[in-house]
Formats: C-alpha cells, structure tokens, sequence
C-alpha cells in the first residue's frame, strides 16, 4: 500500500501602515507589555449548529484550493488551512471596501464578519474539549492547543472595536512591540513566542527581514496537536520496506504494520481510510492513488470530492502498512493568495481600516510553517501562521547631523504660529 500524506502547520499574517499614529492607552506601554482589550472571551458564542457546518466546509473548500496552489512534483507538503484560516480571519476583522470583497471570496468566508468570527470561537472552543473523550493512559497525551496572539507597534492606535471583537472570539490580546526602532528584536520574540506555543516545533516561524521598521502589526495563529492513535501500532511489527516514489524508484523506509476497525473504501482508482485516534473525535484520513493514478487524484481533491470520498468509506477490518515520517515544511503564502484573487490586501489598494479607523495599511506577508511526525505510538504536529502589517507610506529611516550653519523657527504647534525666528553661522559665539 503506497501512502501520501500532506499537511502543514503554520501561518503567519505581517500589516504595515501608512497613517496617523498615535499610541495606544494614550502612548503607556512598553515593549513585551500585552495591552488587552476590557472584554474578554466569549466562551459560550451565540452560533446554530448550520452556521459551524458552513464554516467548517467554507475552510475545506479554501484549504484544498491552497493545496493546489502550493503543490510542487516531489516535495512533501504539510500545512494547517485551520490555521490560515484563523490567521487571515483575524486581519479580515479590520478589512473594508474591495479588500474586504476580495478576502472574503478567497478564503470563502461566505458567513459575513457579523456571523464568521463567533463562528470560529465556537469552533475553536469545541475543538478544545476533544481531550475529554481520550483514555488516561494512552501511550501519547491527546493535546490539542489553538491560540492567538497579536503583536502591535507600541506608538500606534488600533481601534477598540478592531481589538475587542479579536479579544471576544480569538482570545487574542496586544502585545507592544517596538518595529519600528527594533525590528529584529521584535521578530525573535514573536518566534519565541511561537515556539513556546508549539513544544519548541516551530522555532523561526518568521525568517529575517520580513519584519521591518514599517511593519505596525503582527497577527499570529498557532496550533500544537498530540494523541495516541486509537490502535497504537506494535514496535516489533515495523519493518524496512519498499516504497516507490513519483519517478518509478523504490526505496526502503520503515514501516509499521497493524490490524484494526477502520472505515475504509476502494475507490475507482485509489484507497482511502481513516486511522482514528485516542477518543475517535480525530482521525487522519489517507487517501492512496492506484499505481500511476497520483496525478489524476490529486488534481481533483476538492472539498466537495474529499466528502465524497468520505461518504463511501465503510466500517472494515484493515491490515494497514503505514511508513513513518516526521518532517517539517515551510510555506509561503503569499503568492498562492493572490493567485486565489486575494489581490488589494498586498498592495496599495489595500484598505485595512478597519484596524485603524485611517487606512494606510496592508499586508507585507504571510507566512507558515508545520511540522509533523507520526510513529507507532500517534502523531505530533504543531504549525503556526503570521499575517504581517505595515504602513505604505512609513517614513523612512534618517540621520540628521547638524555640523554646519542652520537656521530655525519657534512655532506653536496647536495653532501653527510662528514665534520666533533665528539662525546659527557659529554655535562657538
């Protein structure tokens, strides 16, 4: 049985700005200080059952469409659309006009800012009692951790309704940061802050120089995700087998063999099965192409083919051969959004003012990183996502050194008025 497994776990959203400035809690605050919003988290959100169902397929669909998108002939691949999801789902708190639109279609957020964000609470919140349902002595702690955070420059205001509604359904709160004089030292305590996040699996989620001095805000989802399988696979029972990869050659890897209740189908050209875990609430679904079919499967995964294939899978006896792996993947985002027609949020035309009530943002990057291993006992994997802001006009750097003859003027400010007038051909007089 030839096995492909994709997934990745990690995303990061980076803002940058063009407009006023004005900091928040009237300029108190220092670096690493977390200014949170009065509200705090909604933990019994007000959504029906349909609206959950609408989200969760909203996030299939956007996932496999990104899974298109980032595809590459032989490379493993391994991402977290959650975690984009939730990521972009928090910038899009602040987004209007066409950039709003355009957000919106792309990651199929088709239940509108007033319904999306308790949505993903409630979501959110359920995945977080999964634990309940795993036994006590699972050779693997079923943990599944999703949290939020956001990382603002510490002179710049963001609007309450913007900080609340992330506070209320995302549990995230500001943390000040200073990108503006030190950019890199922003950028190594948002990756510590990440790899405390994840069991230190993602330790530099964002690599250096995609923070700098215009950046205004970072926005981060991270998710670290541990269980038992529900069958764990016997050590003694894995063996060095073949497999072949894409070009025809065989190599041997270590592969674990067991026997177990799973449901499972035999599709026209490919295998499919689910391998639950400790609880039976998750289960990784594999779905194997036939000898020469990868190509032909893979191009039609969508989230409408994956339910298909879901609904045929049956309750089975399977003996199942399963290779081991543990690997990490890196994935940038950015260009596979806009291929997905999220457009204006990149660029000029982007209007993020919804953060700020003055516009003059847009999204310097977004980036994701995911990593994943499973062996006989369960799986661990842990990914993150930062959506990146920044201003378009942010001034740039400057060193002024006055070693020559100036001139000067005293003006009241409020008022503009000029009160005095001078200059100075020799400060030595």
């Amino acid at each position: 049985m030839k096995v492909r497994l994709s997934l990745v776990f990690a995303a990061v959203v980076l803002v940058s700005c063009t407009s006023e400035s004005t900091p928040p809690q009237n300029g108190l605050g220092a670096p690493g200080q977390e200014v949170a919003s009065s509200l705090s988290r909604d933990t019994a959100p007000d959504t029906t059952a349909q609206e959950l169902a609408q989200l969760s397929g909203d996030n299939a669909a956007f996932g496999w469409e990104f899974y298109r998108e980032i595809v590459e002939d032989g490379e493993n691949i391994f991402f977290s659309p959650h975690s984009i999801s939730v990521a972009l789902a928090m910038t899009w708190a602040g987004a209007r006009g066409n950039t709003e639109t355009e957000m919106a279609d792309a990651l199929h957020f088709t239940l509108g800012q007033g319904r999306l964000h308790p949505a993903f609470n409630a979501l959110d919140l359920a995945l977080a009692t999964r634990a309940e349902a795993s036994g006590a002595n699972a050779p693997l702690p079923f943990r599944l951790n999703v949290t939020n955070a956001l990382f603002g420059q510490l002179d710049f205001t963001f609007l309450d309704p913007f900080l609340d509604t992330l506070a209320i359904n995302y549990g995230a709160g500001l943390r000040l940061m200073d990108f503006v004089n030190e950019p890199e030292e922003s950028r190594v305590a948002i990756n510590e802050w990440v790899a405390d996040k994840t069991e230190d699996r993602i330790e530099e989620l964002i690599a250096q120089g995609i923070i700098d001095s215009a950046t205004r805000l970072v926005l981060v989802n991270a998710i670290y995700f541990t269980a038992s399988w529900a069958e764990p696979f016997e050590e003694a029972n894995t063996t060095d087998d073949a497999f072949t990869l894409l070009n025809g050659t065989d190599i041997t890897t270590p592969t674990m063999h067991g026997y177990a209740a799973m449901l499972y189908a035999d599709g026209p050209n490919y295998e499919a099965a689910e391998v639950p875990y400790d609880g039976q609430q998750l289960a990784m679904l594999l779905i194997v192409p036939d000898d020469g079919q990868f190509a032909a499967v893979e191009s039609a995964l969508a989230a409408t083919t994956v339910a298909q294939i879901r609904d045929e899978l049956t309750q089975h006896q399977v003996e199942l051969a399963l290779p081991k792996f543990s690997f990490r993947s890196l994935v940038p985002a950015k260009e596979p959004l806009i291929s997905l027609g999220m457009v204006d949020a990149f660029g000029g035309a982007a209007d993020l003012s919804g953060m700020n009530g003055a516009g003059g943002l847009f999204i310097q990057d977004v980036v994701h990183q995911g990593f994943i291993a499973i062996d006989e006992k369960g799986t661990e994997a842990a990914a993150a996502t930062a959506v990146i802001v920044g201003e378009t006009s942010a001034p740039p750097a400057a060193t002024l050194t006055v070693d020559r003859p100036f001139m000067f003027a005293i003006i009241d400010r409020p008022t503009g008025a000029t009160l005095f007038i001078g200059r100075v051909v020799d400060p030595s007089n």
